[in-house]
């Protein structure tokens, strides 16, 4: 396995502990979930930049790395519909419906690609998709930034005091509209899968 499959399979790794720890009592928790799932976003950017770079492009690479993403996030988003409606006063929280869009888009873009596979046809990620990805994992760190505050310093807690909370909030909408398009604009583009045997 090269390092870019390598760097997309610890992404399913480091989802587990990023669940474990957001969801354990233990002090500095919602830090180190911070932290793990911080960790999971730069292995995406660098699995991918490494594979392009050295041409390490694989099946598995094209079929696994989007489907670590959809782990990774729609796992973050479902368990902070939890965790921030738990949290007595939270700034921000989560809305199911929200989620619901989210996983619902995932979940067809999975669909999608697994009638490809069985069409003999590797659906490899768009830039849109990508564009949604990166804006789903900056939302959620800025979500997880939002609870882990309360665990540092001072000065942490007034840098990242009254900006963070409306910030996330704004990027909870803005990723919805961009999962909703990068899904719709998957589903067109590739229409003739789904569609030419109507």
């Amino acid at each position: 396995m090269n390092l870019p499959n390598k760097l997309t399979a610890s992404r399913f790794v480091l989802t587990v502990f990023f669940l474990w720890a957001l969801f354990s009592s233990f002090r500095f928790n919602d830090t180190l979930a911070l932290i793990f799932f911080a960790l999971a976003g730069v292995t995406d950017f660098l699995d991918g930049r490494i594979a392009r770079s050295r041409k390490l492009i694989t099946n598995f690479g094209i079929l696994m790395d989007p489907l670590a993403d959809k782990i990774l996030t729609c796992s973050a988003f479902v368990a902070l519909v939890e965790s921030t409606h738990l949290r007595a006063g939270a700034p921000v929280k989560v809305t199911a419906w929200m989620v619901i869009v989210i996983v619902a888009r995932e979940f067809a873009i999975t669909g999608l690609r697994l009638l490809a596979a069985s069409k003999s046809v590797v659906l490899a990620a768009e830039r849109f998709g990508k564009h949604k990805t990166i804006s789903q994992i900056i939302t959620i760190i800025a979500l997880l930034v939002v609870d882990a505050r309360a665990e540092w310093p001072v000065f942490l807690r007034q840098l990242f005091g009254d900006w963070v909370p409306p910030f996330a909030e704004i990027m909870l909408w803005v990723t919805v509209a961009l999962t909703v398009a990068s899904g719709a604009i998957y589903l067109w583009r590739n229409r003739r899968l789904y569609l030419d045997d109507m």
